[in-house]
């Protein structure tokens, strides 16, 4: 089912991409180098002291033994229907809630915690960043890396009603981000979202899937137990400074031929294209990046101070 964008389902669908959700209608944006360094004009919080994304270095990051994430419910079905929409950034999936009768069959919402989350968050949407090029896409750069795509899988700290809430306190969100790296085969655990890009290939364009599927099909072959984590922001305007952020190493398989379906997209603007939709890298500043202590398998990441306390977790930030 092909839904032509309205208002009301823009705005709607802007809230589970992070984008500005605050005015009558989707709220545009541009990539270029001039337009980015316009966002602080608009959204004086652009230029804070605690933006996202960051260059991620394993040596430097703080080796810590903290919790295991648990991402429960990431396993289950997800309850439909689905959307997939194209907004002229990105490509964003919205999941709806499950309805009172998903409950009573005891259908529940995913939702995560552990790490150095102090809540537990529940799932909001999910959307990708890549480039134009094989060599840049991913927002986060990891050891001198940029991968060709990053997706981020968006939750929403459950003390707060909704996102818009959320974006007002620094511990209103937390984003799991994923790369990508190109293989000479399609990647299967992108197939679900690659092979519905179709009908979304104009410019606010929403496409209700007619199946669903689980979190964890799309993630099913990274080690969720090694990551790294930091406190950051939005990486679209308006860069609210309230996301704790998540990133695993292990990158997922894309081809380039998957690729390329999302290059295809068109971005709203006749004869361009939506590529290059990621943010040009945010000083780190006093924070820190901390990454998981599992075992001594993980030894060539450089441990700075085996004692560091949690405590300074807070006053880094």
């Amino acid at each position: 089912m092909k839904i032509r964008g309205s208002h009301q389902l823009c705005h709607l669908l802007s809230l589970f991409v992070l984008v500005q959700v605050f005015e009558g209608d989707c709220h545009r944006f541009g990539y270029t180098q001039a337009e980015q360094r316009r966002w602080s004009r608009k959204h004086g919080t652009c230029s804070g002291k605690y933006q996202s994304p960051i260059a991620i270095n394993s040596r430097r990051a703080f080796h810590l033994p903290m919790p295991a994430l648990e991402l429960v419910g990431y396993h289950n079905l997800l309850p439909g229907p689905i959307l997939i929409h194209n907004n002229g950034h990105s490509v964003s999936l919205t999941i709806p809630k499950p309805t009172s009768v998903q409950l009573e069959q005891g259908i529940k919402h995913p939702y995560i915690f552990g790490g150095k989350l102090k809540s537990e968050y529940e799932l909001e949407g999910l959307h990708f960043h890549w480039g134009d090029k094989n060599n840049r896409g991913a927002e986060h750069v990891l050891n001198d890396i940029r991968y060709p795509m990053e997706m981020h899988i968006i939750h929403r700290n459950r003390k707060y009603k909704d996102v818009a809430e959320a974006l007002n306190y620094g511990d209103g969100l937390t984003v799991l981000g994923f790369f990508y790296q190109i293989q000479e085969h399609d990647g299967g655990e992108l197939a679900t979202i690659v092979r519905n890009l179709s009908p979304v290939s104009d410019f606010d364009r929403t496409y209700s899937l007619n199946f669903t599927f689980s979190l964890s099909s799309l993630i099913s072959t990274v080690d969720t137990e090694l990551f790294y984590t930091y406190k950051g922001s939005l990486t679209t305007p308006p860069c609210s400074e309230a996301v704790t952020w998540i990133l695993f190493p292990d990158p997922l398989p894309v081809s380039v031929s998957q690729m390329n379906k999302f290059r295809h997209l068109s971005n709203g603007i006749e004869g361009s294209v939506l590529v290059d939709n990621y943010r040009a890298l945010q000083p780190l500043g006093n924070r820190r990046v901390f990454v998981r202590k599992v075992n001594e398998r993980n030894t060539h990441l450089n441990t700075i101070d085996k004692n560091l306390h949690y405590n300074k977790w807070d006053w880094l930030y």
